[in-house]
């Protein structure tokens, strides 16, 4: 029979996956996803996380604490008497009174190929480090990080070009499907668990303000990467210096190109070199505007041949 869950998530990631579980019959005795934050450019407004909101859809209970690490927290989510927790991208750390407080335990989707890519980022880094293949995979949820044993795996390829917002969205989906199907097995008892190999084991810090910003001294196959792994957000970024003055610029789409020069120099058509190499430029961001395409961008900016970004 269909399985009473406790679901845990914020982002837009997450919501496919709640969805599934819900279309797949099981109960949702409760959603947590991390309070309404203020947003806007004054911050004024209180805007519900995605999961919130797809919650509020279902019609679901809804819970948004702060933290978990309150006692009455604990009891508060022993008393849901769930068989399982379901966790993606929730973003607060469960203690072991919540991992322990469901009768079967607490399964997590998590975008990476385990142990590789542990932690916050995993999408980010895997193609900010060259990764040809990531996945996506469903583990029972332990105290360590992302240390758990494995219940099922998918794997994806990364393409040359494809960007941590592509990637974003596979995996969103191709997770949401794993964790039904790993959800279904658990029903009739059938969820075999491998432990994790301790071999290749890597980090994914979340991403830092201060690694945004493009180094054009590095080889053009890092720099690309570096673009198409943090577009579109948070984005990578350089100056250029139009009419004696300073502005920001956010690259979201690059490609691979030849040429060379001093490392940050404007070789033709928005190609800029880099260490070794270069890169072309197609997708752009001036500081409050929209993304253009590199032709529209030339039309309303007068960056030359010879030109420095920085």
């Amino acid at each position: 029979m269909p399985l009473r869950l406790v679901f845990m998530g914020t982002p837009d990631f997450s919501v496919p996956t709640l969805r599934a579980l819900a279309e797949a019959g099981h109960e949702i005795a409760a959603v947590y996803t991390q309070p309404p934050r203020p947003a806007g450019r004054r911050g004024l407004e209180l805007v519900k996380s995605p999961v919130h909101q797809a919650a509020e859809a279902l019609g679901l209970p809804l819970r948004t604490p702060e933290s978990l690490k309150p006692r009455e927290e604990h009891a508060s989510f022993r008393a849901l008497e769930a068989d399982a927790a379901v966790v993606v991208a929730y973003g607060l750390i469960l203690p072991k009174p919540v991992l322990e407080g469901t009768r079967l335990g607490a399964y997590n989707g998590h975008a990476s190929l385990l142990p590789r890519w542990r932690g916050a980022a995993p999408i980010q880094r895997a193609i900010m480090a060259g990764d040809r293949e990531t996945g996506v995979m469903v583990m029972k949820m332990e105290e360590g990080l992302d240390t758990g044993p494995v219940a099922l795996t998918e794997r994806v390829p990364i393409g040359p070009d494809m960007s941590a917002g592509a990637l974003h969205d596979v995996l969103k989906e191709k997770g949401a499907r794993l964790m039904a199907e790993a959800i279904a097995k658990l029903e009739r008892g059938e969820l075999r668990l491998e432990p994790q190999s301790e071999e290749g084991t890597t980090y994914a810090q979340k991403i830092s303000k201060d690694e945004t910003r493009v180094d054009w001294r590095r080889p053009a196959r890092e720099v690309h990467n570096h673009i198409r792994g943090l577009a579109p957000f948070p984005g990578a970024w350089c100056t250029m210096n139009l009419g004696g003055r300073s502005e920001r610029l956010k690259l979201l789409r690059a490609e691979l190109s030849e040429g060379s020069g001093s490392p940050g120099t404007v070789l033709d058509d928005l190609t800029v070199a880099c260490g070794t190499g270069a890169v072309r430029l197609l997708t752009l961001q001036r500081a409050g505007g929209k993304p253009v395409s590199a032709g529209d961008f030339l039309r309303g900016a007068k960056l030359e041949k010879g030109d420095r970004l920085s």
